[in-house]
């Protein structure tokens, strides 16, 4: 049994010390998957690497109950949550440049009508997964897992329990489900 899995087990006994152990010994896996996840997901955001991973960490510790049972499963999860600080971080820029909470004013018509940026690219992505979530968990997963984790299919398979062939054919329905979700 790795570490990593012999911490998880102690964070989900109750032992409060084996949280910062964790992380600490998690640490540079996280900064190794943050910056994949920006490089892939979240290039124009505003945040660097180590303030991905130290926001992360800061929602494990008030979403209280961790529940991964195995290393896999611990990355899994944290991948979901930088994409989570990810998605957070570009609606809040996108809010502060449309005026936050002041009332809009147009003064044509037209200058409204421009191209998607980035940060609107990320939300769509998002909104995308949400959706293809809704219509198949496990799609969406092994979207996620793949795209946004760095995952390998192998690892994907591991950790869904599924063969590397299903987590092929997966992988190729959600990348059609969701560029088609993107035109």
């Amino acid at each position: 049994m790795s570490q990593l899995t012999e911490l998880l087990g102690r964070v989900q006994a109750g032992d409060a010390g084996a949280r910062d152990a964790l992380f600490a010994t998690a640490y540079d896996e996280l900064h190794r998957l943050a910056h994949a996840r920006l490089r892939d997901g979240g290039r124009d955001t505003v945040l660097d690497t180590t303030c991905l991973v130290h926001e992360s960490y800061l929602r494990f510790m008030n979403a209280g109950e961790l529940r991964a049972e195995d290393r896999r499963a611990f990355f899994a999860y944290a991948s979901q949550v930088m994409r989570s600080v990810i998605v957070n971080s570009v609606r809040e820029r996108v809010a502060q440049k449309r005026g936050g909470d002041q009332v809009p004013l147009t003064l044509s018509h037209g200058l409204g009508a421009q191209a998607p940026d980035a940060e609107q690219t990320v939300l769509a992505v998002h909104e995308a997964l949400e959706a293809l979530a809704q219509a198949d968990a496990r799609l969406a997963q092994v979207a996620e897992m793949r795209y946004f984790g760095g995952y390998s299919e192998q690892e994907i398979a591991e950790t869904l329990g599924v063969t590397g062939r299903t987590v092929q054919r997966d992988w190729e329905k959600a990348r059609l489900i969701l560029a088609a979700a993107l035109r």
